[in-house]
């Protein structure tokens, strides 16, 4: 009977160092584990989720979190510290409200935005006149510039967005657009444009697909090889900031997104164009110079 005790007290005692056991390689597991998030443009958005599947496949214990929200939401959420990597289509210096001293910019690729258009507005092509015309609000049928009989419908992103301030800046030489229904993903834009007749709009390229037409503007193509030379002149620098010198997962990971692999395979297959691949470089202010844009 004293055996069978003592028995039973040793399978308690085993039972309850394993549990130990176990638990301390849980929580072994768990200080291993680690997360940053990335917030901001929509632009960049398709990239960084794309890389961040492929790194966290590749490192065990690793979640990398991608938000989308538009590039004043990155540079503002970046700026208060609440997440690791604050992704956007503007320089810091040129958003309002953001102070841009302790923010570290790290340029990781280059866009083309182009308009787009439903197919069934039957143009293919605009001159920039005609186009500020459109999104000023001065045409308001696509038959006033060659297209069906058609209203026009206006489809802008949100005031926080950088592919806004960027298509304003360069497709509308400085000009805001007329007031018109405003969405903050650029997906949104695209499927509202390829389902609505008589939409316009605008995306990046790697946004294009059959649904919508992209518009060529004064005989120049939107395509990279012409953004490269700078001949489509509607480009934004694609900007991760961070708050200080990125440090651990954000470094690494940053330093993974610029390594060539990345930039020969998920940038071709992605529509993004390589910072180190541009003929031209142009500064926050907007001036433009020959060479690449790598800082």
């Amino acid at each position: 009977m004293r055996k069978q005790t003592i028995i039973k007290w040793l399978l308690v005692v085993a039972v309850i160092i394993a549990g130990i056991g176990s638990y301390t390689t849980r929580s072994k597991q768990a200080t291993n584990q680690q997360s940053i998030t990335a917030v901001g443009s929509t632009a960049l958005q398709p990239l960084v989720e794309a890389a961040s599947e492929e790194y966290t496949t590749q490192h065990r214990g690793v979640f990398i979190n991608v938000q989308g929200g538009g590039s004043g939401t990155g540079l503002s959420q970046i700026e208060s510290g609440a997440v690791q990597m604050g992704n956007s289509d503007l320089f810091a210096q040129e958003k309002s409200g953001i102070n841009p001293k302790k923010l570290v910019d790290h340029k990781i690729a280059v866009v083309g935005v182009t308009p787009i258009v439903n197919p069934d507005v039957g143009i293919h092509r605009l001159t920039t006149r005609q186009l500020i015309a459109i999104f000023t609000g001065k045409v308001t049928n696509w038959r006033q510039v060659g297209g069906k009989n058609l209203p026009i419908t206006l489809i802008n992103r949100t005031q926080g967005s950088g592919t806004r301030m960027t298509f304003e800046a360069y497709g509308l030489k400085g000009r805001s657009s007329a007031v018109a229904q405003e969405q903050d993903s650029s997906g949104t834009v695209r499927q509202i444009v390829g389902s609505t007749p008589g939409a316009v709009s605008y995306v990046s390229f790697g946004y294009v697909n059959k649904s919508v037409r992209p518009i060529s503007i004064d005989g120049i193509a939107p395509t990279n090889q012409n953004v490269k030379r700078n001949r489509w002149k509607i480009w934004s620098y694609e900007h991760i900031y961070t708050n200080g010198k990125p440090t651990g997962l954000t470094k690494k990971f940053l330093d993974y997104l610029q390594n060539d692999h990345i930039q020969h395979s998920l940038f071709n297959k992605l529509g993004y164009i390589s910072v180190k691949e541009m003929q031209y470089q142009r500064t926050w202010q907007g001036k433009i110079s020959k060479g690449s844009g790598i800082a």
